[in-house]
């Protein structure tokens, strides 16, 4: 029996974006994997360092080799957040995806909160319950939530919290671009898949700083809007073949 053959299925993968996030690494596995092994779930943590210019690489790079399920991915330029998670899509193996910040603002604790709300859902999504920011991010959030939600014609109440339970085969037809992991719930909802929320821990960052202000978070997220307004008109519906891969003309 070969050694691949005792290898058990991966079922869960957490992708974990960071940019300059050198302080926050060593304690964020060290809360993330007690929680993975509780589950009982074979598992692997995906760090998509998206070009660091801090020490991210190598503690991350460290870190490896004291866990055998932990695996690093590197950018070979800074490309966004959106571009990382996408990334981590491309390489995850497990069946279901589960994506947090790497701030430490999530709570890993959470995460049988996800899978146990999943169901027969196709995605999972956390709506923070205290937001423990300032109140630049607060009020940017805010107003690009309710901006967002009219444009779209759907109803996410919080888009900026990318701490979330996906399934992996709802995730082929995404399209990949600058923004897309805050309009990732309306994405899969015009591709035909089921999506939840549930409320979410949300914890001050107390280490390294936030990457985001009005300039960059509100601003954009509201042009974004119209993109997606766009692609809300023209997309195609998921789900277009049957389980025998004749063409659904239905």
């Amino acid at each position: 029996m070969t050694a691949e053959m005792l290898t058990p299925e991966i079922e869960l993968t957490v992708i974990i974006p960071v940019y300059n996030e050198e302080e926050n690494i060593v304690p964020l596995i060290g809360e993330l994997f007690p929680v993975l092994r509780n589950t009982g779930r074979p598992f692997e943590v995906i760090y998509v360092d998206d070009f660091s210019t801090d020490n991210s690489i190598s503690v991350l790079e460290e870190m490896r080799k004291r866990y055998a399920e932990l695996r690093v991915v590197r950018h070979r330029s800074n490309f966004g957040q959106s571009a990382a998670v996408a990334t981590g899509f491309a390489h995850a193996r497990g069946n279901i995806i589960i994506t947090l910040d790497g701030d430490q603002q999530n709570d890993p604790a959470d995460i049988p909160l996800l899978l146990e709300a999943m169901g027969n859902s196709d995605a999972v999504c956390g709506v923070r319950k205290k937001r423990e920011d300032n109140w630049v991010r607060r009020v940017s959030s805010r107003i690009a939530n309710g901006f967002r939600n009219w444009v779209t014609k759907d109803k996410v109440t919080d888009a900026g919290c990318t701490f979330r339970a996906l399934r992996k085969s709802a995730l082929s037809e995404i399209p990949v671009f600058n923004g897309m992991h805050r309009f990732l719930p309306t994405l899969l909802r015009l591709q035909g898949y089921s999506v939840k929320e549930v409320p979410v821990n949300h914890r001050p960052r107390t280490r390294g700083l936030t990457k985001y202000g009005i300039g960059n978070r509100m601003f954009r997220g509201i042009v974004d809007c119209f993109a997606m307004r766009w692609w809300r008109r023209r997309c195609l519906p998921g789900h277009r073949v049957n389980s025998d891969n004749r063409e659904n003309f239905s």
